[in-house]
């Protein structure tokens, strides 16, 4: 059996920034943005007038991987934290490089961009959505 796990970032009224700053940050490409606003009507559940422009659900290609961002919906708690971190494999050093310096933007550095072990380069940086990274390139296949 085959399942798909997709990071799935959850903000507190700044979702719509976010995905600006990823399309720009990682190249992600936006396939689906819905607003509070968008969605069906229920009458049971009316959405407030100052959440309809809160982003509901985005659904972003990043490469050939897909990253979901969305706002809480209204009476959810945001709580900040590094449970979820987004790791992205980057094909070279130069790659890696390039998406960490545009991630960090803002953002705080965790561990340096650095050679280690298993990586010609890794490192961590927090976002400035709080969102904590992963960055490593994939190790050069021996000649």
């Amino acid at each position: 059996m085959t399942y798909t796990l997709t990071p799935f970032i959850m903000l507190d009224g700044n979702a719509g920034e976010a995905v600006e700053f990823y399309e720009q940050a990682l190249g992600a490409v936006v396939v689906f943005k819905q607003t509070f606003g968008e969605a069906p009507a229920d009458p049971q559940h009316p959405v407030p007038e100052g959440i309809k422009s809160r982003l509901a659900h985005s659904v972003l290609k990043v490469g050939g991987a897909d990253l979901f961002v969305a706002d809480f919906s209204p009476g959810q708690a945001n709580r900040s934290g590094n449970q979820v971190n987004i790791c992205i494999t980057a094909p070279t050093r130069e790659e890696a490089e390039r998406l960490y310096g545009n991630l960090l933007e803002g953002g705080q550095v965790l561990i340096p961009l650095q050679p280690v072990h298993f990586s010609p380069a890794y490192g961590m940086v927090t976002d400035k959505f709080g969102v904590t990274f992963q960055i490593f390139a994939k190790r050069e296949a021996a000649v």
